[in-house]
């Protein structure tokens, strides 16, 4: 019976408990007994389901995985079985499409389990999406951007106000402000955050910075010099009152909407501060690129493909 079990994925506890609800597996069956193949059991109900059988939720925010620890659980379910069903909606004929619970689902696949627990629920598009954000937000270890990412489609793609999604994944509105600030820094600080080179609280510090070329020089100071997150948000403090004395000071005609975006762009690709200096007369001006040693030099000039 133990080898059974761990054949359809479904642990031995949860099996015991759920022994009179469960839909057999077909193996389970007797040559008598007709298989269902296409379950029509009332939403909540748990079946085995073959894994060829269920496509990935084209909906999942998730992108990462974590090799180690899918192995890891990949193992357990070959001998402790699947304790915890996965969620899908039934598209089709023997056709199913995931709804949560894809890292249980990949580490099945991996342990060769051939057919796995599930609840089969009737869901259109816009309630997956709303299922597959909510439950991931709530359950799997996100790193902040893919969170962020997660809170703008529940927004757009959902028709939610903050106040709204705040209640849905149980977080205050600051809070959920604070993830969506993160997507309009610079690419290379997303990846940071992404790959977990960068905190939380040093994405904090740095959204508060207004300006690209600022906020760039100072995520190379936090990374070049290992900054804490209290000495992050000195330096932030350090920045913003200087640029405040510069402001009693000379002031300096600014830039037309067109030119500052262009200017933005070019420090977000070449992550250093870099100066537009456009000239009355039309057309004319200089772009002006710094850089602090020879290799942040070599770093410049590969990435214009010099």
């Amino acid at each position: 019976m133990a080898a059974q079990q761990r054949k359809t994925g479904l642990g031995k506890g949860l099996g015991a408990l759920l022994q009179q609800d469960v839909v057999s597996s077909p193996k389970e069956q007797s040559a008598e007994t007709p298989v269902n193949k296409t379950p029509s059991s009332p939403a909540g109900s748990i079946n085995f389901i073959k894994v060829e059988q269920i496509s990935i939720n084209p909906f999942q925010p998730r992108t990462d995985f974590d090799e180690t620890a899918l192995k890891e659980l990949s193992e357990s379910i070959e001998v402790q079985g699947l304790i915890q069903p996965i969620t899908v909606r039934q598209v089709g004929k023997n056709e199913y499409q995931l709804i949560s619970g894809e890292r249980r689902l990949r580490a099945s696949k991996l342990a060769g389990i051939t057919e796995i627990p599930a609840y089969v629920r009737t869901a259109n598009d816009q309630q997956m999406l709303e299922m597959a954000l909510i439950e991931n937000i709530q359950r799997e270890n996100l790193n902040a951007i893919e969170i962020a990412l997660s809170f703008q489609r529940m927004i757009e793609e959902c028709s939610l106000k903050q106040e709204e999604l705040g209640d849905r994944v149980s977080k205050n509105r600051s809070t959920v402000t604070n993830y969506l600030r993160l997507l309009k820094l610079p690419p290379v600080i997303q990846a940071a955050i992404r790959d977990g080179d960068l905190s939380m609280g040093h994405a904090r510090a740095l959204i508060n910075v207004g300006e690209i070329d600022k906020q760039l020089f100072i995520f190379k100071e936090i990374v070049e010099k290992g900054l804490s997150v209290r000495k992050a948000e000195q330096l932030v403090r350090e920045v913003q009152q200087a640029k405040e004395q510069k402001k009693k000071g000379k002031k300096e005609t600014p830039l037309a909407f067109q030119y500052q975006k262009i200017e933005d762009d070019l420090a977000s690709k070449f992550a250093t501060r870099v100066k537009l200096n456009v000239k009355t007369t039309k057309g004319k001006g200089a772009i002006e690129i710094p850089f602090n040693s020879e290799d942040d030099l070599s770093r410049i000039l590969e990435l214009l493909d010099w």
